[in-house]
């Protein structure tokens, strides 16, 4: 869990052919800090890895092939606080933001897939800056922040799902099994923004029940899961004729989840895709209930069969509070009120994952769930209840309505 180190609200600008909204006016004094970044092939060499706090300019090269993309991440390493896409081989493009004091790290991405490369560390000293920002910057602030990582999330799943179903067609179960709930994390991050998009979500992360029950072809992460651990899906369905897929049916159902994360990542990709506040507070929220629905996480049928629903807990968890943190200065600007519902999270959030830390981590793995036994996950419950009793303020919070 990070300290509070974030940029000031709309502190994104980014000169060059791309403008992130939002650059905050009489933030810092002076010229603004010049560092350069090569994003190489294999690299990503920024000249510096400490700067004092106040306006920052990176200027980004690219020395490599592929398209690239520069960005410095929050201390939690999710959150996204500026970043410049889109720089051709040989250009270069200017990232200019208004640090605070705290702990970023900076990645680049080249191809604009993937995790990124060359993550490293980068601290900013001194004292906080005053910024003065109106509401529709800050407002612009917190949406391009957050449409940012929905799309670097999104650009992530694609090879994470890729290396999954390789294994899996080539029938290196153990590796495939191993493979299953890491590339589910960055789409349970965002499964929110995937359910706009209609049938999409459906194809990829339905469960067996919710398929049949719709009437649809059962498919994705699920359908693959249930081949991957067959006796456990005998046992759970014993009044059926549950029989192993085929290599060739293997190989279909594996491309299809393929060209289903593929076509996520085009469409929030594509110039006219966009967010609003209360898509991101309402995500934020919903990212919680689907821990706690009667087929999610807690009760441990999310993976039925895989029991892994500590890992989908966990990237669900992290969703949300990267969906809060984008709009949570907003919420503390909201009065008395907003400034306790913040503090209050803040605090609720460091509970959440300090709990689910106590069962694993995405390195060294979570326990198999159905080892974790009621009281156990009476805990759980309990702690989600006091992080998302206040996550259902959030929206009204945020967008100033009144709650009565």
């Amino acid at each position: 869990m990070q300290t509070r180190s974030t940029l000031t609200l709309a502190a994104l600008v980014a000169t060059g052919a791309l403008t992130l909204t939002g650059c905050v006016p009489n933030a810092g004094t002076g010229a603004a800090t010049a560092l350069t970044v090569d994003s190489s092939a294999d690299a990503c060499a920024v000249s510096a890895d400490t700067a004092a706090s106040g306006p920052i300019t990176f200027s980004v090269t690219n020395s490599g092939e592929q398209v690239t993309e520069f960005y410095v991440l929050a201390e939690n390493e999710l959150s996204i606080v500026g970043e410049v896409e889109n720089i051709a081989p040989g250009a270069s493009r200017d990232l200019t933001l208004v640090a605070q004091p705290g702990t970023y790290y900076t990645v680049c991405k080249p191809g604009m897939v993937g995790a990124g490369i060359g993550k490293t560390a980068f601290t900013v000293t001194g004292e906080t800056v005053e910024a003065t920002a109106d509401e529709a910057e800050a407002e612009a602030a917190a949406v391009t922040s957050y449409t940012a990582y929905v799309k670097s999330q999104a650009a992530e799943l694609v090879p994470q799902v890729q290396a999954f179903v390789d294994a899996y067609a080539a029938g290196d179960d153990a590796e495939a099994r191993r493979l299953f709930p890491l590339a589910r994390v960055s789409y349970e991050r965002i499964e929110p923004t995937a359910e706009q998009f209609g049938d999409l979500d459906p194809a990829i992360d339905y469960r067996k029940p919710g398929a049949e029950a719709e009437g649809i072809p059962f498919t994705g992460f699920h359908r693959i899961e249930m081949d991957l651990w067959l006796d456990a899906a005998k046992q759970n369905y014993p009044g059926e004729d549950l029989v192993a897929l085929t290599p060739a049916e293997r190989a279909e159902m594996g491309d299809q989840l393929v060209a289903d994360v593929t076509s996520l990542y085009d469409l929030v990709h594509s110039d006219d895709f966009s967010l609003t506040l209360s898509d991101i507070t309402n995500g934020a929220i919903g990212l919680l209930d689907e821990i706690a629905a009667p087929d999610g996480k807690l009760p441990g049928e999310e993976n039925e069969f895989a029991h892994t629903d500590l890992y989908d807990f966990r990237a669900n968890v992290e969703g949300a509070q990267v969906a809060y943190e984008s709009v949570r200065d907003i919420a503390e600007s909201k009065g008395a009120d907003g400034a306790e519902l913040t503090k209050t999270l803040d605090a609720q959030f460091v509970g959440m994952l300090d709990l689910l830390a106590s069962y694993g981590d995405y390195e060294s793995g979570f326990v198999d769930y159905s080892t974790v036994d009621q009281r156990a996950r009476g805990e759980l419950g309990a702690q989600l209840n006091a992080l998302s009793e206040p996550m259902s303020r959030l929206t009204h919070t945020v967008l100033g309505i009144s709650a009565e």
